[in-house]
């Protein structure tokens, strides 16, 4: 791999690259590396959808029944929360590209075991709860190390670029792979849907495999235990700007997050053929976001940026749930999927640009746990206020709590506030590292 382009603001590359409102693309015109992990990801997440759609079909089609169907993504809580610590602590004493590996091949047979379920004569409801917990911990093993590969494969500044590139790319594969495999897992059977998957894991793998490794973070040949976990959570707890950028998102997702009520929105609106547009609108904005991301690497407060973005995702949702139209309804998630989605770059530029590269599997644990736990949190929360207080109430009310959890937050961790990755000496220290590494590495 070269060395790390030099960080400085002089040059032509640098001035066009920064006047541009279009997404920044650099980090793919950048090492090998980067562009097999993103193609590798790019197809895998596709297959990725057509399971995400074909399970909760098949679980509605064999039972009938919307708590089995809506019990199937808590299956995946405990897994995640213990093995989420785990496979970050894995990430920080394993090579990360055996992990990721690992993480394929794993995942990669549990689509066949579902697809094996779905080719029996009599398919068994309880095989999708334990592969769902088994997905998650593969996941779990899975994610720390790609999240902690990533800024060992991208140049330091190129990783708000890498952050951006890849949420474009999960909207993306979301938006297309959950149409295309709701298609068909829907006339072509779940199975067909389950087969493709396993296809695209194939693909995957087979650009994986061609990633260089880093080789192991720990010379320790045992297994890392509970004390390697509480040395990562000792550094979180030390870093209050850390803590803050995953108190803003568990903040933001528990409160304002409604992808559970979808169907009974589409209801209200007498749009019954809407219900797939209403998950696809928070993509479409993020989508949109990423391809005018080209202005965040303008902005180096990155702290005060993920505040405003999750104050103004609070509002959006808000607004969706008092919306009195369908179109209104679908603009005001399409912003709070564009809000989200600049929160999400400026989170990732924090924890890339910041976290010595010794601790960053660990912390992508946390991580993890963050972003995926949070979700489900959410779901139960506006399915529940909706019972008690109805619809728009449990929508609008969480949104409005969502803004003031998120402004006390900004008032309670001032050092994510007045975060700059310009004067931040956790920023220094890591690229000073980086190109060390760089330096020491033969030609």
């Amino acid at each position: 791999m070269t060395s790390n382009p030099p960080s400085s603001t002089n040059g032509d590359a640098s001035t066009v690259k920064k006047s541009s409102w279009r997404i920044d693309t650099s980090a793919l015109r950048g090492p090998r590396d980067f562009r097999l992990l993103f193609f590798a990801g790019l197809i895998s997440t596709i297959g990725s959808m057509f399971t995400y759609v074909a399970v909760p079909l098949q679980a509605q089609r064999m039972t009938g029944s919307f708590v089995v169907v809506g019990l199937l993504g808590l299956a995946e809580v405990i897994p995640l929360i213990v093995f989420g610590l785990w496979g970050g602590a894995l990430a920080d004493h394993m090579d990360r590209r055996q992990m990721v590996l690992i993480g394929e091949v794993g995942a990669a047979t549990c689509t066949v075991l579902l697809f094996v379920n779905a080719l029996s004569p009599t398919p068994q409801v309880w095989v999708l709860f334990v592969v769902g917990a088994l997905f998650a911990v593969f996941d779990s093993i899975q994610r720390p190390s790609l999240d902690a590969l990533l800024p060992q494969i991208v140049a330091h500044d190129d990783i708000t670029s890498a952050a951006a590139l890849m949420s474009l790319r999960g909207n993306a594969t979301f938006i297309f792979g959950t149409a295309i495999g709701g298609f068909i897992a829907s006339y072509a059977g779940v199975a067909t849907a389950y087969g493709l998957d396993i296809l695209t894991y194939v693909a995957s793998f087979l650009l994986l495999i061609q990633i260089s490794s880093r080789g192991r973070m720990s010379d320790e040949d045992r297994l890392p235990g509970l004390s390697s976990i509480t040395d990562g959570l000792s550094y979180a707890w030390q870093r209050k700007d850390l803590l803050g950028t995953y108190a803003i998102d568990t903040t933001a997702m528990i409160f304002a997050f409604p992808t559970a009520v979808f169907p009974f929105v589409a209801e209200k609106y007498n749009a019954p053929w809407a219900l797939g547009l209403l998950f696809a609108a928070p993509a479409i904005g993020a989508g949109i976001a990423s391809l005018t991301s080209g202005w965040t690497s303008r902005v180096h407060r990155h702290g005060r940026a993920i505040f405003l973005a999750a104050i103004a995702y609070g509002f959006a949702i808000t607004l969706f749930g008092l919306s009195p139209t369908l179109p209104i309804a679908l603009f005001f998630l399409a912003v709070s999927g564009a809000t989200d989605m600049v929160s999400v770059v400026f989170r990732q530029s924090i924890w890339n640009k910041s976290i010595p590269d010794a601790v960053r599997g660990r912390l992508a644990g946390i991580e993890l746990m963050s972003y995926a736990i949070g979700p489900q949190l959410g779901n139960a929360r506006v399915s529940l206020g909706a019972q008690w207080r109805g619809l728009t109430a449990s929508i609008a009310t969480g949104g409005i709590l969502c803004a003031a959890g998120v402004f006390g937050l900004a008032v309670a961790l001032p050092s994510l506030w007045s975060y700059d990755e310009r004067t931040s000496i956790h920023v220094a220290n890591v690229r000073e590292e980086r190109e060390r590494h760089q330096q020491l590495k033969p030609e």
